[in-house]
């Protein structure tokens, strides 16, 4: 029985299937996190080449609104999915909501906070790549799956 959950979740319909997945499946006592990891703009944009610095440098606050926008989407999103959360019974102070700034890669950064926050149980949505982008990029849940160590680690469709 899962006692430590971590949920990663973007602000995705597929998101919201694992968070609704933990609402019905895993048991109310249980403690919760919700965490996603926000990407750079920079990087996002494809801004982060050496020759586009000065570019992004001039254009620091745009890029910057558009990462608080960012963060003020998926926080509205984290609080919803709190809500569906404490709906299904579990109590208010055993949801948490965490955010963080991408460091070594997204996958990367959800294992980290797994294994630093000793979670038991890791919930990540599948996301909806078509076949030739999966094959190419990958995706965060796939990645998660081949890296993970020491969770259980649960993919929803």
């Amino acid at each position: 029985m899962a006692k430590k959950i971590l949920v990663a979740v973007d602000e995705s319909k597929n998101s919201m299937k694992a968070v609704n997945y933990v609402a019905k499946a895993m048991q109310p006592t249980a403690t919760v996190a919700l965490f996603s990891v926000i990407p750079d703009p920079t990087s996002a944009c494809g801004l982060d080449s050496p020759s586009l610095t000065p570019l992004f440098k001039a254009n620091r606050q745009t890029f910057c609104s558009i990462e608080d926008t960012k963060k003020d989407k998926v926080k509205g999103f984290m609080e919803k999915a709190k809500g569906v959360l404490v709906k299904a019974g579990f109590p208010s102070k055993n949801v948490t909501i965490k955010m963080r700034k991408k460091k070594s890669g997204i996958a990367r950064d959800i294992l980290k906070e797994a294994r630093q926050g000793k979670y038991d149980t890791l919930v990540i949505g599948r996301r909806g790549l078509s076949g030739i982008k999966e094959f190419l990029f990958g995706s965060v849940s796939n990645k998660v799956v081949q890296l993970a160590k020491n969770v259980s680690v649960i993919v929803v469709d």
